[in-house]
C-alpha cells in the first residue's frame, strides 16, 4: 500500500522523483525504491512524506484504494463512503462520520445546499457559533 500510495500522490501532483526527494531530503534512488516498493522509508521520512503531500501519516502507510470511492483525502478531509437515501428521504450516516465528528442521537444538523454544488450537513451549534 505505502509503495502504491507513494507513486498515486507524486503523479496525482504532477511531481517529480527528484522534486519530492529535495522537498524531505533523500536521494531520487531512494525515492524511486519506496516507489516500487523496493524497500520503505523510515518513520521519519514518512512524517516528512506525509506532511509534504498534506496527508495523514496513517492514509500514507495504510489507504488502500481498492474497494474506495475516492483516493486518499488530504489532511482534515475524510471520504466516508455513498448511502442510500430511502422512503422520506431517510439515510444512515457512516458510522465513522458520526464517531469522527462526535455526532450523537437526538443532535440537531443543518442540511445546507447550493445548487449544483450538492449538500452538507453541519452541527447546528457549530454553525450558529460561526455565523456570529
Amino acid at each position: 500500500m505505502l509503495a502504491e500510495n507513494l507513486l498515486y500522490l507524486r503523479k496525482r501532483n504532477r511531481l517529480t522523483q527528484e522534486q519530492v526527494a529535495g522537498a524531505v531530503g533523500v536521494s531520487r534512488q531512494a525515492l524511486s525504491k519506496w516507489e516500487t516498493g523496493e524497500s520503505a522509508p523510515d518513520i521519519d521520512n514518512c512524517i516528512a512524506l506525509a506532511n509534504f503531500y498534506n496527508v495523514t501519516l496513517d492514509d500514507l502507510v495504510r489507504y488502500a484504494p481498492e474497494g474506495q470511492l475516492l483516493p486518499i483525502p488530504p489532511k482534515g478531509k475524510h471520504f466516508f463512503g455513498a448511502v442510500t437515501v430511502g422512503e422520506n428521504g431517510v439515510f444512515r450516516l457512516p458510522e465513522k462520520a458520526l464517531e469522527v465528528f462526535s455526532i450523537r442521537s437526538g443532535e440537531e444538523l443543518l442540511v445546507l445546499g447550493e445548487d449544483g454544488n450538492g449538500i452538507a450537513l453541519v452541527k447546528k451549534d457549530i454553525f450558529l457559533q460561526r455565523i456570529d
